[in-house]
């Protein structure tokens, strides 16, 4: 105990310089740290290279002593020190070793370069556009995948997952009825209102009645309707496949010979193709029942002339031109929810942030293909 203490007491490091040897004693650990740093800040710059270091009554070193030798020593003197023919034991040379490859790698760190906010927001845009490029080819490419394995099983009946498909397209598409009901009756009841308002100061309140034809049968019914299903469904989907994903359950299905897009996803794509077509026919109704029951309690149009009216002013093709755009919505949406659910990396919180990836790029999608479509036909006159 008498020697520890004695070891502690004279802990430091002095400086010979008729000898040019420096002397390393005592206890070199956390203890004694502002001792030993204050012997460091005073003998670091009379050190020279051919300064001779005499580490034989070096009594113990932790990591805090081993940082501040390589503050003291340099890289020069401590590779003399941790050689193989040193008087150090070899725990303490490979401790001595791992700290200092540790300061040193810290060292090498790049200092933070100066910000300049025009280059970084271009650098931001430039990231931006690809990573927006890496996205799409990759959703191309899960579209070929899809598309490849829908052909291959086309023409094999016994491979169809019917108990499967009729599961999700109740899922997607009968659960889903009330809601896209209720919505589009009061948006076409809002349209109506509106109509009503605004054409009543040129006394053409009856034109209200075209208006909210036009509008549910050509745009409104089937863009509700999948704006619906973009945020419930392809939602779904992606939650679904992403936890089979995080639960491993997609490797599961692959080491037992199965193939994921055709359990997975092609299920799900068909009963959206069969789905959102329904639910677009079930949002125009429900739009013009809306309609048709402001103007019935405003208008004092009658539900029979309003039929009289959409019967003979609305021509057929709207309603053809609006049911066009459901399946490739449809399409799109599942296509969406499932490439981002097998994106899913193993957390909830991958989870949750393809899930919301999911609801934002189909909500995107849908109204893109909403308004190219609008321009087309506008172009074609239709």
């Amino acid at each position: 105990m008498s020697e520890t203490r004695a070891a502690s007491q004279t802990a430091g490091a002095s400086y010979a310089r008729e000898n040019d040897v420096l002397h390393l004693q005592g206890d070199w650990t956390l203890p004694h740290f502002s001792r030993l740093e204050a012997d460091v800040r005073r003998l670091r710059p009379v050190l020279g290279t051919a300064t001779r270091i005499d580490a034989s009554a070096l009594a113990a070193i932790d990591t805090a002593g081993a940082s501040l030798l390589h503050q003291l020593l340099g890289d020069t003197h401590l590779a003399t020190l941790t050689a193989a023919d040193s008087p150090l034991p070899p725990e303490r040379r490979a401790l001595l070793q791992a700290v200092s490859q540790a300061l040193q790698s810290t060292d090498a760190v790049p200092a933070p370069r100066k910000r300049v906010p025009v280059i970084d927001s271009l650098a931001a845009l430039g990231q931006l556009i690809a990573n927006g490029w890496s996205h799409a080819r990759s959703f191309m490419g899960f579209i070929g995948l899809v598309l490849e394995q829908l052909a291959a099983i086309l023409l094999r009946p016994w491979r169809w997952r019917m108990t499967s498909w009729v599961a999700h397209l109740d899922q997607t598409t009968f659960r889903a009825v009330p809601i896209v009901v209720l919505m589009n009756f009061m948006v076409g009841a809002v349209v109506a209102f509106l109509g009503a308002t605004i054409l009543r100061d040129f006394g053409a309140t009856i034109y209200t009645v075209n208006l909210i034809g036009f509008a549910f049968l050509r745009e409104f019914g089937v863009l509700l309707a999948a704006i619906l299903v973009a945020g419930r469904t392809a939602s779904a989907f992606a939650a679904q496949i992403g936890s089979m994903r995080a639960n491993e359950e997609v490797d599961a299905i692959r080491a037992q010979g199965l193939d994921p897009i055709e359990l997975l996803v092609i299920p799900r794509v068909l009963a959206l193709l069969i789905g959102l077509p329904i639910l677009t026919f079930i949002a125009m109704l429900s739009g013009l029942a809306g309609g048709m029951a402001v103007c019935a309690a405003v208008l004092d149009i009658g539900p029979r002339q309003f039929m009289a009216i959409i019967q003979e002013s609305i021509p057929v093709l709207h309603f053809y031109l609006g049911m066009s755009k459901a399946p490739v919505m449809a399409v799109l949406i599942a296509m969406i929810g499932c490439a981002e659910g097998f994106k899913v990396e193993g957390s909830a919180q991958s989870v949750g942030e393809h899930t919301t990836m999911a609801v934002v790029q189909s909500i995107f999608t849908v109204i893109l293909i909403d308004a190219a479509a609008a321009l087309f036909f506008m172009e074609m006159d239709w």
